[in-house]
């Protein structure tokens, strides 16, 4: 009997691991990548994907830490936060050589700051966040990040704003003019106190919902990704994306190879997917941000390609979110807790 059990143990592991080298699984954003893309990896590799989304970088962070490292294979992170995931050990890396599509990353996005030389991460897609008004609602001018901070009275009480702490404080911080990751105790209190006067005009926290209820209605202005705006556009919302002049963020979020990833082949093929020009203009097609790889523009639709949200007025610049240290981190995340009390 004891033998027995030991050949159905052996035999039960190696099914197991059959299934797994056949199984990815994807900790992503939401609403951010066409069904078809993925059915097509699955057609193409035999490979069986599951999608967990999550909300923000900081949601992502902490679930990863809390003990879903190891039980995905792959994440998108922004920017900062593989910055910040690749200081606190959460990825792994992968050689050039193991990806026949790596040589199509932009030049541009290739040696980045936040993962130098590409050791971690792949481009996904990068785009701008600031916030979109009705235009049947007011019809003044929207130029300034007072819209949202310090909002007329025809906005008041009809506003949505992101929840995600990197993008509302980096905003606020733009707005006021402050450093990002200032430890200035007179500069943060002066964004703690504009942000808590500012929510008072607020409606809503929401980044899944950002788009919908500029659509319905149940927001007439809204801190939004400038492809949601692009989305509400077209789904008849009569809105209008702004690039104040005070800044606005520029984000790319990256494909991550996770730290004992437990298929970690097949990460490195969904990877190595995203990066056929093809298929990262499909994921460009349908999310209305922009490719980090050369040759996706030949696949771009017309109305991508002339997008007012992907195209802003010369002089307009933005910035991407700073990684503050450890320290200075803790006070801003206690403006954010404060501010969502």
């Amino acid at each position: 009997m004891r033998r027995f059990l030991a050949v159905t143990a052996m035999l039960t592991t190696l099914s197991s691991a059959a299934l797994a080298e056949g199984s990815l699984k994807v900790y992503h954003w939401f609403e951010y990548i066409p069904q078809e893309l993925v059915e097509q990896f699955e057609a193409e590799t035999g490979i069986d994907v599951t999608i967990d989304t999550f909300e923000s970088n900081e949601a992502m962070l902490a679930s990863l830490k809390a003990g879903k490292l190891g039980e995905y294979d792959v994440a998108v992170p922004g920017d900062y936060m593989v910055q910040i995931m690749r200081g606190e050990g959460l990825l792994d890396s992968y050689k050039p050589e193991e990806m026949s599509n790596f040589g199509k990353i932009a030049p541009e996005w290739l040696d980045v700051p936040f993962d130098p030389g590409r050791q971690h991460s792949i481009p996904y897609q990068w785009g701008s966040t600031a916030f979109s008004v009705n235009r049947d609602v007011y019809k003044g001018d929207i130029s300034t990040l007072g819209i949202i901070f310090n909002p007329p009275d025809e906005l008041k009480g009809k506003i949505n704003v992101l929840d995600s702490q990197g993008e509302v404080l980096a905003l606020g911080s733009l707005y006021l003019g402050i450093p990002q990751c200032t430890n200035d105790r007179a500069q943060l209190k002066s964004l703690n106190d504009m942000l808590i006067a500012a929510k008072a005009n607020w409606a809503s926290f929401g980044s899944d919902t950002a788009k919908d209820v500029l659509v319905s209605g149940d927001a007439a202005a809204g801190m939004i990704y400038n492809g949601f705006s692009a989305k509400a556009r077209a789904e008849g919302a009569n809105v209008e994306y702004a690039f104040p002049k005070e800044g606005y963020v520029v984000w790319m979020d990256n494909m991550v190879l996770l730290k004992n990833a437990p298929n970690r082949a097949n990460a490195v093929k969904f990877m190595n997917f995203l990066l056929d020009p093809k298929n990262a203009a499909a994921v460009t097609n349908y999310a209305a941000y922009n490719a980090g790889v050369t040759g996706a523009e030949k696949f771009l639709s017309e109305s991508i390609l002339k997008s007012p949200e992907n195209n802003p007025p010369k002089g307009q610049k933005g910035e991407f979110i700073q990684a503050c240290d450890q320290e200075t981190q803790k006070l801003y995340d206690a403006i954010w807790t404060n501010l969502k009390k």
